[in-house]
């Protein structure tokens, strides 16, 4: 009988049954004059004592200002130290943080806002073209349950800290602690909650498997709104008495190799888009990156040469590939130090420790044998609470078992590692065949004057479907045509796999965690392509997100 695509992660390690701020205090007690904390823009530095009084000021500030348990609190801010400092507070007096997207603006902004009943919101002044305090003015009539607005640049952040701390709240590791929205592509985002054993569990193992010790440093250039930065950044390094490097308020390549040289930083964060940028930096050899020994890729697919170069160039020889999403706080598979670069290249890893995975046929929802694809499900300590007030939404994704159906495509092995193949909303199908579009991008980007590809679907009438490769081409290099391409691929590719239409360009769409937003892509080629007449009739391809 075949076995079965189902893993579980054992482990000696036992999982954590303390809040944030239990665990927070133990790596204090531990390590109070290790550096804790690290921002480069301005030169600020914490030792974990000297951050430990930071926190408990505002958390102390948070509670004199009627902050209780439960309470929502907003974070609205770039990269920065006060960040850090706000997601510490609020886990101490039991609030719930609820990230706000940078990008956001006064539409999804009251969405937000309202949707979370946010008491007191945290942001900052500014950012680039983004008038943070103007934004909050325009939607604060509108929001009854605001009651209080601190500007981290203005007066209110410093009358926010307190010296006089109160005996803080019994809390439960059970507790939600954080409200995170996930990227909304068709209608409004739903607010994944997390509990204190969610996000301070799957840091801490994220961390564990990494290898982490009291001595590494962790450059984040990845945003602290999204997991990435705050849960597999903070608090895998917290738990473990490391440090946090901030290399920049918004991700910069030059600041981030900077910041790595220059703070001797053991691990360097990001999604593929982010290594290529810094690869492709034109002072990259000018840096000095011999301190790095891990780190971790996530948040979209990695292509193969991109990962080999991460290796060879920047010396991140036991870097980590990480698979999740938000719901399950987020990580749920990773490849290990000591697997293989061709491990590392073709799959997202193992499941992690106290954790369970299985792919499932999306049709009726039986455990596929290993080897054939199907849909991803995940279960156990990581999975959200639910969507925030929202019980209908998280029934749609969670089931009666508590398994998280993903709604990624994937294929486990033999030896349990996991790759994924696609969305199953990306999924194309082209005359009944099912094309993944990410065995074709990884196939394009074998062509030596191609430096990123994406492969989306837009609707044709004949086929139903038809490939678009969209190309990011190599500086100095000519941009390729269909022509081209279709020669490229000639003999080497099945003819279906061939994309008939190509679009050069010089960035993709993309959020601000730096992942491709293809429901974009889709949506703009149908305009370029002048395909609206197809659309109307075949909506699936220019709609799905």
């Amino acid at each position: 009988m075949a076995q079965l695509s189902y893993s579980s992660g054992t482990s000696d390690v036992p999982l954590l049954g303390d809040t944030i701020a239990g665990d927070f205090d133990r790596a204090v007690a531990a390590h109070g004059e290790r550096e804790a904390l690290v921002e480069c823009a301005t030169g600020r530095r914490w030792t974990y004592r000297e951050l430990a009084a930071e926190v408990d000021a505002v958390a102390a500030g948070l509670w004199a200002s009627g902050v209780r348990v439960g309470d929502r609190v907003g974070i609205w801010s770039p990269n920065r130290a006060e960040w850090v400092v706000v997601q510490y507070a609020t886990a101490r007096i039991g609030a719930i943080l609820v990230n706000i997207n940078p990008a956001y603006r006064v539409h999804e902004l009251e969405y937000v806002l309202r949707q979370a009943g946010v008491r007191t919101l945290i942001a900052a002044s500014s950012f680039k073209t983004s008038d943070y305090a103007g934004m909050i003015a325009e939607v604060r009539p509108r929001c009854a349950a605001l009651r209080q607005v601190v500007l981290l640049d203005g007066p209110e952040w410093t009358e926010l800290h307190s010296a006089d701390l109160p005996e803080w709240p019994e809390l439960s590791a059970d507790d939600p602690v954080n409200i995170q929205y996930t990227s909304g592509t068709t209608g409004f985002p739903k607010g994944a909650t997390l509990s204190h054993h969610n996000i301070l569990n799957n840091g801490f193992f994220v961390g564990e498997l990494c290898g982490y010790t009291h001595e590494d440093r962790i450059c984040l250039p990845v945003p602290f709104y999204h997991c990435f930065g705050m849960v597999m950044g903070n608090l895998a390094a917290t738990s473990h008495g490391a440090c946090v490097v901030i290399p920049a308020p918004a991700f910069d390549p030059a600041a981030t190799l900077k910041a790595v040289a220059d703070e001797r930083c053991t691990s360097l964060y990001g999604v593929p888009t982010m290594f290529i940028a810094e690869l492709a930096d034109p002072g990259f050899d000018s840096y000095d990156l011999s301190s790095l020994r891990t780190g971790i890729m996530a948040g979209s697919p990695c292509p193969v040469e991109v990962m080999k170069q991460v290796v060879e160039r920047m010396g991140m020889s036991e870097v980590s590939i990480c698979y999740g999403m938000t719901e399950t706080s987020p990580v749920s598979t990773q490849t290990r130090r000591d697997d293989s670069l061709d491990r590392r290249v073709s799959t997202v890893g193992r499941v992690g420790p106290h954790l369970e995975v299985k792919v499932v046929d999306p049709e009726h929802g039986r455990t596929v044998p290993r080897g054939t694809p199907g849909e991803l499900c995940t279960r156990g300590y990581s999975v959200m609470l639910g969507y925030w007030e929202q019980p209908d939404r998280t029934a749609e994704v969670v089931d009666a078992a508590r398994w998280m159906h993903t709604g990624d495509l994937a294929v486990m092995d033999d030896a349990g590692y996991v790759t994924i193949t696609g969305r199953i909303k990306d999924m194309v199908i082209r005359g009944g065949e099912n094309l993944y579009p990410r065995e074709i991008e990884e196939f394009l980007f074998t062509h030596p004057d191609v430096l990123d590809a994406q492969v989306v679907g837009v609707p044709d009438a004949k086929y139903g479907e038809e490939l678009m490769a969209w190309l990011r081409m190599r500086p100095g290099t000519t941009p390729l045509t269909a022509e081209a391409v279709r020669e490229f691929c000639a003999g080497r590719l099945a003819h279906h796999k061939v994309p008939r239409y190509v679009h050069v360009v010089d960035e993709f769409p993309m959020t601000v965690t730096g992942k491709v937003r293809k429901v974009e892509m889709r949506r703009q080629a149908v305009e370029i392509l002048g395909l609206a007449d197809e659309a109307r009739t075949d909506s699936g391809a220019a709609d799905r997100a």
